[in-house]
């Protein structure tokens, strides 16, 4: 397993209930490129995190 991330990319979009389903997926299904996505929540909003393993 890698030791780093790097943060590639960040985008704040309007609050969606099921995101983290949205995260989970993107995960499952393309951590084999050395992709990490990340989820953190505000009020009303969403802040999606991409990672690349480094």
């Amino acid at each position: 397993m890698k030791d780093k991330l790097e943060l590639i990319a960040t985008k704040e979009i309007k609050y969606y209930e099921e995101m983290y389903k949205v995260i989970d997926f993107l995960n499952k299904n393309l951590g084999s490129y050395d992709l990490v996505f990340g989820i953190q929540e505000k009020k009303d909003t969403h802040i999606i995190n991409i990672y690349k393993e480094k």
